[in-house]
């Protein structure tokens, strides 16, 4: 491609509104342009690399056996009712009616769709297994869309759905398109990690996350430097940090704590640890039909953060859960929030549940709310000053240096960007939606699935938080726009640098490469700077000093380490080059 034939739109200021650096780097580059906040148009640049990162999945999702085809962005609500979603979805489900008052979805996946076809389709399991998947645009209504396309309302997704006759064969499908979605991500050039992870809105019992590594990541990652293990924070487990509860070597003692509301300064005011500390965060526990809300008192250690996903998975927050009101905390406790604590002189107004990490169960002599104003428990020990806890859980996000629950060493703490997920859904959709095929003794089974997602437009934004520097995008081989740029200097003045340049560049096209002439006519300065921001891998320096030396100058964006070569053999060299 001639860029004088080619739209290439550089900026040297983002805008103002760019939070990130793949933003502020793509709307540099011109690789998109805002419509609407979280909604880009994607320039012609921009979706070089889009069909780059396309190619590449549907190569491997063809290699694991998975069949392309291509269904609706909108999607009748009959359809999301009958799953149960219509409802529980959510605010980002965007709703619209027709001119026939029907109700429609702009889709923000596609579970429902599938399993219609499925039920449709699959009659035998002669026809087991099977995977379908499509390359398509979806829509999420983000209250706050930002970062760009990292999180656009908006996106093209690659979302694919296994359907199995039982769950061993679910399983298989589950692994290929694990191991699929890691050959994806190595093709890429992409540093990640797969992740265990939580199931979330989509539904399941078996999840995986796979995180491009980045220390701009909304997720945090906990990994095993020893082994294999690694999870997502919210899923992660936080084992217990004491082997076994010390016996009581302190008498309960009621402590003045005036304007000590936290534990930090709860600590610091008595000269203790913070880790001797124990925080209650109260929360409601939503009821079910007919029933009263209960209030919860979560214990963790002063140090130690509530974990929200954990805390959702826990018995009776089946129907959901909040943070309790101050006025519900005042009629529990008889306290304002600050001096809570699980050790009640009588019985409140309100019955409250006790529920204590792991950690906190084998904790003794702690530092606790009185639940008093102003004042705080010192020495509090389990079974002698207040009950042991109605339940012991995991509760808290685990940190940096925890044992790691494999057994094996300790855990690290990483940011990354999920790009793909795969769930094994097992009958959530295929039972809702009664989605059946005939076993070979003829009785009717529920069709098992799994579901597994790629953001596509979102890849573009993780590649670049990943690989970048001050000038600009570092792309990784296999999805940069385009692989070599010739800077030919003087083009439109000297015949000479214009028949070296046009030389090398039609070898190039003539092999199949992405090759960027830039005809332009532009200073050396600026088309180093375009070159560099756009992140093309390899770029090839035209001069005539360099032409009656016989030379060219080659730089690698890489490095930008720049060495002379042969003209000659400027060819060969590239091509050598660009196969790695």
């Amino acid at each position: 491609m001639r860029a004088s034939e080619f739209h290439l739109s550089t900026q040297k200021e983002a805008p103002a509104d760019a939070d990130i650096i793949s933003q502020q780097l793509m709307l540099r580059s011109g690789m998109i342009r805002k419509l609407a906040a979280g909604i880009y148009t994607y320039m012609p640049l921009g979706l070089r690399s889009i069909r780059r990162i396309e190619a590449i999945i549907r190569e491997e999702m063809n290699r694991a056996g998975a069949l392309e085809l291509l269904m609706p962005f909108v999607q009748p609500a009959e359809l999301w009712v009958e799953s149960g979603r219509w409802e529980k979805y959510g605010p980002e489900l965007l709703r619209m009616k027709d001119r026939h008052d029907r109700d429609f979805v702009l889709q923000p996946t596609s579970e429902e769709v599938v399993t219609d076809i499925a039920r449709q389709e699959i009659r035998s399991y002669r026809q087991l297994p099977v995977n379908f998947y499509h390359i398509q645009t979806k829509f999420r209504d983000e209250r706050r869309p930002r970062f760009g396309v990292m999180r656009g309302r908006e996106f093209t997704m690659k979302d694919a759905y296994s359907f199995d006759r039982d769950v061993a064969s679910a399983h298989r499908s589950y692994e290929a398109m694990f191991a699929a979605y890691g050959r994806i991500f190595t093709r890429m050039g992409l540093r990640f990690r797969a992740v265990a992870a939580d199931t979330g809105s989509i539904g399941g019992t078996r999840s995986h996350e796979f995180q491009v590594i980045a220390d701009s990541g909304e997720d945090a990652i906990a990994y095993n430097l020893d082994g294999e293990y690694a999870a997502n924070v919210e899923l992660a487990e936080a084992l217990p940090l004491l082997a076994e509860r010390a016996p009581a070597t302190q008498d309960l003692r009621k402590v003045a704590t005036p304007g000590c509301t936290r534990c930090p300064a709860v600590a610091d005011l008595l000269g203790v640890p913070l880790e001797q500390t124990v925080k209650s965060v109260v929360v409601v526990a939503e009821p079910a039909q007919g029933e009263a809300a209960q209030v919860v008192a979560l214990l963790l250690r002063g140090d130690h953060e509530l974990n929200e996903i954990k805390t959702g998975k826990l018995p009776g927050f089946e129907n959901g859960w909040r943070m309790a009101t101050e006025a519900e905390i005042l009629a529990a406790f008889g306290s304002p929030p600050g001096y809570l604590g699980p050790v009640f002189a009588s019985p409140g107004a309100v019955p409250v549940r006790v529920i204590a990490d792991r950690t906190v169960a084998r904790m003794a002599d702690f530092v606790c709310g009185a639940n008093a104003e102003g004042y705080h428990l010192a020495g509090v020990n389990w079974g002698r000053d207040l009950p042991e806890p109605s339940l012991t859980a995991d509760l808290r996000s685990v940190v940096a240096g925890d044992p790691s629950p494999d057994g094996k060493g300790v855990l690290a703490i990483q940011r990354g960007i999920e790009v793909g997920h795969v769930f094994y859904l097992g009958t959530r959709y295929s039972a809702a939606l009664n989605a059946t095929f005939l076993e070979e003794d003829g009785q009717a089974r529920v069709l098992e699935m799994g579901c597994y997602g790629i953001g596509v437009t979102r890849l573009l934004g993780a590649a670049i938080e990943q690989n970048h520097d001050a000038r600009g995008i570092i792309w990784p081989a296999a999805i940069a726009p385009f692989s070599v740029v010739i800077c030919p200097v003087n083009y439109r003045q000297s015949e000479t640098v214009r028949g070296a340049a046009d030389g090398l560049y039609a070898q190039l096209i003539e092999a199949g490469v992405d090759v960027l002439l830039d005809d332009r006519g532009e200073r050396p300065g600026g088309m180093f700077a375009d070159a560099e921001l756009i992140g093309i891998p390899h770029r090839v320096t035209i001069g005539e000093r360099g032409i009656k030396a016989g030379q060219f100058e080659y730089t690698p964006r890489s490095t930008l380490e720049t060495l002379p070569i042969d003209s000659a053999g400027a060819y060969a060299f590239l091509l050598e080059r660009i196969a790695g």
